[in-house]
Order: structure tokens, then C-alpha cells, then sequence
């Protein structure tokens, strides 16, 4: 059942020309992991300004794709505050995740009234912006061993088990990453499953194929984008993850799906996306080469589709469950047909 909070395509979205009802798309999207607050999106690369704002084309090119809800992450305070921000202005359309990275670790230890101060801040704009409708999981944290030059693992760790304590005090769902951390991250999670009743999202999955099952064991949902299946052994891995524990996601700016990829074989039926240029000609027609988009969530549920040897249509409607059944994001729960969640 649908709820009162307005929809996307009619209302709240003045500033964005959005396609009229005979020509939206059949096909309907969560984009659940989009840094929609990145500067990339104003267009600002490497802090200079290379061409105009153009955030309002990239909204609308989503929609005509047939994005419906998007999830924009906060990485660290500041951005979950910008995510925020957006969720406001695009009201039933972006929503929010608040948390700080696991690669912004150490502003725990930088943040001027200290670790506990930053943990107040998180949560005040949780329980402010769940109340406002706008904030519908806790992260992005985990662990990333890949990166430890950004944050050592010790600082890594501390500050996901905090964040986790909050989540769990908070409960919320969480919004999940994992990298080259496969048995910290799992430990961290089982000991306090009995306090994690909505589980949550691990984004943009990488990991081998015991990792995601042991995940899904454990009652976690698995994000798949354009990184998730980069490689053949990606690939064995998605084909595996059951329907009932699958979303889809794109990441961007980052995680572009791209020629090189073992994911590129199974684009054959996939729409074409819209003309990509250089920023240097940059057209508010075009997408940037480089700069991945919400509207590239299409490819990823056809490759998944393909992968899987499904219809698209049932990736999508699993995903759109299963996004909807976890993170809220405006709408009643819909039926679970039998969905373990």
C-alpha cells in the first residue's frame, strides 16, 4: 500500500522536468548507495569548477530511467548532513543514511569535542532526520583493510563497534562496508545479532562466495553495483545471491559499469545509457565520462538479470521489495511473498 508522502513524480520536485505518466518507464528502481551530495554532481572536479551545476539533469535522468527512491549516503558527519539537505529538497524521491566511513575513521580522534561529541552529533541527526522521514539506515560504517592509509585498522575497529552500539541503541538498519575484513567484520556483527533485529545492507559486495553466504546466513541483504562484478569470480558470486537477500545500487560517482568488466557480456539486452562526454563539453543533455549515475541503475539489474538467467522485471520488483521491506524509504512495507526478512 502506498503512503501519503508525496510522490516524486508529481510533487516536490519543481525544479526538475520529470517524464508525464504515459511515458515513465515500466521498470521501477532503489537506488540504495548514490553519493548524490559529491561535489562531482555540482560540478566541481578536484575542488574546480569544470562546468555548471547539473545536479537537477542527473535527478531527472534518473527518473526517466525509472528511479523512484534513492538512498544517499553520509560517509562522515559533514555528508550526512549534505545528504540530508538533499533528502529535503527532493522529498518521496532521496533519502538519507547518516554514519561516518571506515576510511573517515580517524575524524573521530580529530573531531574537536571528541569522540563523544561526534557520536552525539550522529545521533541527534538520526533521531531528528528519522522523525523528519528523511534518514532510513545508519552508516556507511564497517571495516576497509584495503585503505588502512586513510585510517589504521585498530582506529577502524574501535569506531565501528561505537557505531554499531549506536545503531543498535538507535535501531536502525545499517547501511554496511567490507573490505579485505571479511572476519573482524562477521565477528563484529554476529555478537550482536540478537540486538540487530533489522539487520541491514552490506553495499557494493566484493567479497568471495563463503563471505556472502555467510552474510545472508546471517540475515544480511547483499548490494550489488557496477564493482560487484567486475570479475569472473564477481559473477559466480552474484548468480549465487538469492533474490529475497538482493538490491541494486550504482555508487556513483564511482563503481561505473565499464567495457573491461566480466559484467560487460551480460549488457546485451540493457538500454542504452544516455550520450557520456568529456567535462571539458560538458552538455546538460550528456553524462560525464567518468562520473557513474543513478540512471546507470539500469544496467546493473539487466546484467544482474542476465547473470541470474531471470527477467529483469523480477530482479527489479525483488530489489524494490526487499529495498522497501529494510530501509522504509516512504512507502508501507509491501508484501513480502514469502521473503524471510
Amino acid at each position: 500500500m502506498e503512503s501519503s508522502v508525496p510522490d516524486p513524480l508529481t510533487a516536490g520536485l519543481s525544479a526538475v522536468p520529470v517524464p508525464s505518466a504515459p511515458d515513465r518507464p515500466s521498470l521501477r528502481y532503489a537506488d540504495i548507495g548514490i553519493n548524490l551530495s559529491d561535489p562531482i554532481f555540482r560540478g566541481l572536479h578536484d575542488n574546480h569548477r569544470r562546468h555548471e551545476d547539473d545536479l537537477q539533469h542527473v535527478v531527472h535522468r534518473a527518473l526517466e530511467t525509472g528511479v523512484r527512491k534513492m538512498m544517499i549516503t553520509g560517509s562522515d558527519l559533514e555528508q550526512s548532513k549534505a545528504a540530508i539537505a538533499l533528502a529535503r529538497e527532493y522529498p518521496g524521491l532521496c533519502y538519507a543514511t547518516v554514519g561516518v566511513h571506515p576510511c573517515s575513521a580517524k575524524q573521530f580522534e580529530t573531531h574537536p569535542g571528541g569522540e563523544s561529541d561526534l557520536l552525539r552529533q550522529l545521533k541527534d541527526l538520526v533521531v531528528k532526520g528519522r522523525s523528519d522521514g528523511n534518514v532510513t539506515a545508519f552508516g556507511e560504517i564497517g571495516l576497509d583493510y584495503d585503505r588502512l592509509h586513510y585510517c589504521d585498522k585498530e582506529t577502524q575497529l574501535r569506531t565501528f563497534e561505537q557505531q554499531l552500539e549506536l545503531a543498535i541503541e538507535l535501531q536502525m538498519p545499517l547501511f554496511l562496508h567490507s573490505r579485505a575484513a571479511a572476519q573482524d567484520f562477521g565477528a563484529l556483527l554476529s555478537a550482536r545479532l540478537d540486538k540487530l533485529p533489522k539487520r541491514g545492507l552490506v553495499h557494493s559486495f566484493t567479497g568471495t562466495m563463503d563471505e556472502m553466504q555467510h552474510l545472508v546466513s546471517l540475515g544480511f541483504d547483499i548490494g550489488i553495483n557496477g564493482c560487484s562484478m567486475k570479475t569472473e569470480e564477481n559473477v559466480a558470486v552474484v548468480k549465487k545471491v538469492p533474490l529475497e537477500r538482493l538490491q541494486i545500487e550504482t555508487d556513483g560517482p564511482w563503481c561505473e559499469m565499464r567495457p573491461s568488466h566480466a559484467s560487460a557480456k551480460y549488457l546485451i539486452d540493457a538500454p542504452k545509457l544516455p550520450k557520456a562526454v568529456k567535462k571539458e563539453k560538458w552538455s546538460s543533455e550528456c553524462m560525464v565520462k567518468g562520473r557513474n549515475e543513478p540512471c546507470a541503475i539500469s544496467q546493473v539489474a539487466h546484467a544482474v538479470a542476465a547473470i541470474k538467467e531471470v527477467n529483469v522485471e523480477e530482479v527489479c520488483e525483488a530489489a524494490w521489495r526487499n529495498s522497501l521491506h529494510m530501509f522504509g524509504l516512504g512507502e508501507e512495507s509491501p508484501s513480502t511473498n514469502g521473503n524471510p526478512h
